[in-house]
């Protein structure tokens, strides 16, 4: 039997459900989503997958991750709501490409971890996946494991194998919309161009969960533990010197009231200078590098090759900075004598984040 496989979570509970009620059939399963935006989600999901699947001790095959196609699919249906035509026509796109690749390998029967997802209407995926399975000329198995508490057993065993626990369904019409009823950043989406792993972003999880697979390829005890914290996105900047655009680099956890803002260079305290509006400062490279024991030549590599994220958050206490500070620090190479212009457009709001704890 071929299982078209969504997340971890889901498939987790399914699959052993799956072997208890069908102990004649051997698994095979089929990670095709080319729903999930972005990619690094996809991979994230992925690896968890791979990991249930070595503990489930069965066999996982990778399906063609061919965006492009999914997205022109559901054209012209990205303002549909959840469990609306555009979810129709992914299930059918996914579930089309399973039954196909279950007739390719032989089998007679397919079937899909999706229908364990309490956000899924198991009406309409037990629609499209018995007329994609006709067409192929083999059988679609739609058990119900959400009854009796299935669901509930779901997340305690999902809780128990330390799964990732995504929280949206992978889709980036349904993140943004999904975001935008929460009233929350969709940080899903936001990648810097320096490429560093921002706090609790999917780079930050993609980390954790490489390094959880080590430790258990390694024997070796760690637990997984969630702590709320501050964090921070920069969504746009730019600093203006007589009109003239000059490189500068955003200390993280930098914000303005409004987006912009102007003024000059009114004094200084040993290396830090303090702009006059908006509690705006400025330090040289030359600070910077002294500080954090760096060597960047220009401004301009540092900002596409910056440190790692929580080591320049540390340059604030190194500068006397309160630890609750929130002002704009900015980097550039001399410190400008002229008028200041700035545009700042960043968000900082209480999130949730994951740990890994080593443990002896």
């Amino acid at each position: 039997m071929l299982v078209h496989i969504c997340c971890a979570v889901d498939s987790h509970y399914f699959l052993q459900k799956l072997q208890k009620d069908y102990p004649e059939e051997t698994l095979v399963g089929f990670f095709y989503d080319p729903n999930i935006h972005p990619y690094s989600e996809y991979y994230l999901r992925l690896l968890d997958v791979k990991r249930s699947c070595r503990m489930l001790g069965i066999e996982l095959i990778e399906g063609d991750y061919d965006t492009e196609n999914w997205l022109e699919a559901v054209r012209g249906l990205e303002q549909e709501p959840e469990k609306g035509a555009r979810c129709a026509v992914c299930f059918d796109r996914r579930f089309e490409v399973s039954a196909k690749k279950a007739a390719e390998l032989g089998e007679k029967y397919f079937t899909s971890t999706l229908l364990t997802s309490p956000k899924k209407s198991l009406k309409q995926l037990k629609t499209a996946g018995d007329a994609l399975a006709q067409r192929e000329g083999i059988a679609f198995v739609a058990p119900d494991y959400r009854k009796a508490s299935g669901t509930q057993e779901q997340n305690i065993l999902a809780k128990e194998d330390a799964l990732y626990r995504q929280d949206y369904c992978g889709c980036l019409f349904g993140l943004t919309m999904q975001r935008e009823q929460q009233q929350k950043l969709a940080d899903e989406l936001f990648l810097p161009l320096s490429g560093q792993i921002q706090p609790e972003s999917i780079e930050a999880r993609i980390a954790l969960y490489e390094k959880r697979w080590q430790l258990e390829e390694e024997g070796r005890p760690y637990r997984i533990v969630k702590e709320r914290f501050l964090n921070w996105r920069l969504k746009f900047f730019t600093l203006k010197v007589r009109k003239v655009t000059i490189p500068a680099h955003v200390l993280p956890y930098a914000t303005l009231k409004n987006d912009y803002t102007r003024g000059k260079i009114e004094y200084h305290v040993n290396a830090l200078h303090y702009m006059s509006r908006d509690e705006v400062k400025f330090i040289t490279l030359k600070t910077y590098n002294t500080l954090l024991g760096s060597r960047y030549e220009s401004v301009t590599q540092l900002i596409y090759d910056p440190p790692h994220f929580e080591h320049e958050v540390s340059l604030r206490s190194k500068l006397g900075l309160g630890a609750y500070d929130l002002s704009a620090v900015l980097v550039t190479e001399k410190i400008p004598e002229n008028r200041i212009e700035i545009i700042l457009q960043s968000e900082t709001y209480s999130d949730v984040r994951e740990k890994l704890i080593e443990l002896d």
